[in-house]
């Protein structure tokens, strides 16, 4: 059991539970922006006294006797005095934190569910997910991707937006849950039978960028999946603060019988003990889950603290993604490479050289494309050195294991005009050892609403691994209720970290095969 949360002050900053280079932090939020809780039978007055106010009403929610409202900052001392209000809160922010089999499959026992004798095929009668719904609350997804043909996607919310992705994030989540075990691209822990409703939630802005919302469009959210018949909610999201408003609604979906899933965030200090709570995954109602790595060893951004539940893989994880990412080209070789988040959009072609920390400007780099190696300064004051120092272009190599997810960070008026990617510690390597003087070519031109792929790293990609195990074993038998599931994903998890619970892994690295075993022997 989770134990009982302290509402604390609230700040406006928020903890992306995402891939890092994914997502964009949110601009500052309209602090008129409300949760107004009104007494029971007094929804007429409350109403009536925000339209006397000028307030602009964004959702009434009737089982928990809310409204959601934009309030101009003279009348909020008025509401918060109206003896038909118990209380008013911020309405906090929310965002976005091939055939290859990706490792997090197998760690959390999928295919000893579906494909046994590992032939490729599902076996015969096993449970697949087919019959439960799942409901990715996310940025859409990009419906007509390779990997989700004849996957049952029942539609989703709101029209005409939900099956469009302009970030990615969504499409990414809903691959690891449920891609088609076919000839192309990954497969899910659902092996591409569950059905599933999406709910955007994140807008759009640029390839590669999620947009935030508000803790209400996260209710509305909730609700509009249980009502599609969502068994199981997928929240690859998170914001630093709760409101009682969407504390009580999901605890209304869990008496209905929701399971709902959230990231526990990745703003974890490896040197800290426990970190900060992350919301809505730190609700007594929903499940938190962790980010651990292929090793099973806990990532160093995942939070930690006494909400986390269940831990699952999340990082450098390989999805589906709507965005096909260029190919870094040096002399004859090809290599992957993913453009750093906020580089300057375009393609040059130019003489390799090696940048070794690109700590200084160095005028030899004039018209190359430079290999700075990660480590002692920023991307942004490394890419700004090789500029000076006249390159065209610049390749970031991680100096680690992992994928090459990497930002130049927000403010679009110091990021210099050239195009930077960055590449895997091995390709580095190959790169400094064997192309030096080569003609190399770095592109950022993403072709968008393609076929694609991405490693992600993140409580975000964690969080559908769980989802997907959680609909697996439900299938079945979908008579079993959600407690039931939910205490035997608990009972055979993996324990990992401290023996029993612990505040980084919960009860552990979540088994599908295991929690279904545990289940059929009741």
């Amino acid at each position: 059991m989770k134990k009982k949360l302290l509402v604390c002050a609230m700040g406006a900053s928020v903890l992306i539970a995402g891939s890092s280079a994914a997502l964009s932090a949110p601009g500052k939020t309209d602090a008129d922006r409300v949760l107004i809780k009104f007494k029971h039978g007094s929804k007429g007055l409350v109403q009536a006294a925000l339209r006397k106010a000028n307030a602009t009403i964004h959702y009434s929610f009737d089982t928990i006797d809310t409204f959601a409202a934009t309030v101009p900052s003279g009348a909020l001392k008025g509401l918060r005095n109206n003896p038909n209000v118990e209380y008013v809160e911020k309405d906090q922010v929310r965002q976005p934190t091939a055939q290859t089999v990706p490792y997090g499959i197998d760690l959390v026992q999928s295919r000893d569910v579906w494909d046994t004798d590992r032939d490729g095929n599902i076996d015969v009668g096993a449970p697949t997910g087919d019959g439960i719904m799942v409901c990715v609350i996310d940025s859409g997804v990009h419906a007509t991707h390779e990997d989700f043909a004849g996957v049952n996607i029942v539609g989703g919310y709101p029209d005409g937006q939900w099956n469009f992705d302009n970030c990615g994030h969504g499409t990414h989540v809903a691959g690891t849950i449920a891609a088609a075990n076919n000839s192309t691209g990954v497969v899910g822990v659902s092996p591409g039978k569950v059905s599933m409703f999406f709910v955007k939630v994140f807008g759009d802005q640029n390839e590669g960028k999620c947009a935030w919302t508000f803790s209400s469009q996260l209710i509305d959210a909730a609700n509009r999946c249980a009502d599609a018949g969502a068994r199981v909610i997928n929240m690859s999201l998170g914001g630093d603060a709760p409101t009682r408003a969407e504390q009580k609604a999901f605890q209304s979906l869990a008496k209905r019988g929701v399971l709902s899933i959230a990231a526990a965030g990745n703003g974890g200090s490896p040197a800290a003990a426990v970190d900060a709570y992350e919301f809505p995954g730190s609700y007594p109602d929903v499940v938190s889950v962790a980010a651990v790595d292929s090793n099973s060893n806990l990532a160093g951004f995942s939070q930690k603290n006494d909400a986390v539940d269940l831990a699952g893989p999340g990082v450098s994880v390989l999805s589906t993604y709507p965005f096909t990412l260029p190919p870094l080209l040096s002399g004859s070789d090809s290599y992957e490479a993913v453009p750093l988040t906020n580089s300057f959009v375009g393609s040059v072609t130019a003489p390799l050289a090696d940048g070794g920390l690109c700590g200084s400007v160095n005028a030899t780099w004039s018209g190359k494309v430079v290999v700075c190696t990660r480590g002692s300064f920023t991307f942004l004051a490394k890419t700004q050195n090789a500029y000076a120092g006249g390159a065209v272009g610049v390749i970031i190599a991680n100096n680690q294991a992992g994928a090459p997810n990497f930002t130049l960070g927000t403010d679009l008026t110091v990021i210099p005009p050239i195009p930077a990617t960055g590449v895997t510690q091995s390709t580095g390597l190959a790169l400094l050892a064997s192309h030096l003087g080569d003609s190399t070519t770095v592109s950022t031109v993403v072709q968008s609403h393609s076929n694609g792929y991405a490693y992600l790293s993140g409580t975000s990609m964690a969080t559908p691994h769980v989802v997907g195990v959680a609909a697996l074993v439900w299938s079945a038998n979908p008579a079993w209720t959600r407690q039931q599931v939910l205490t035997a994903l608990k009972a055979t998890a993996h324990d990992l970290g401290t023996p029993g619970y612990d505040v980084g892994y919960g009860w552990g690295l979540v088994q599908a095969h295991d929690a279904l075993v545990e289940l059929q022997s009741h």
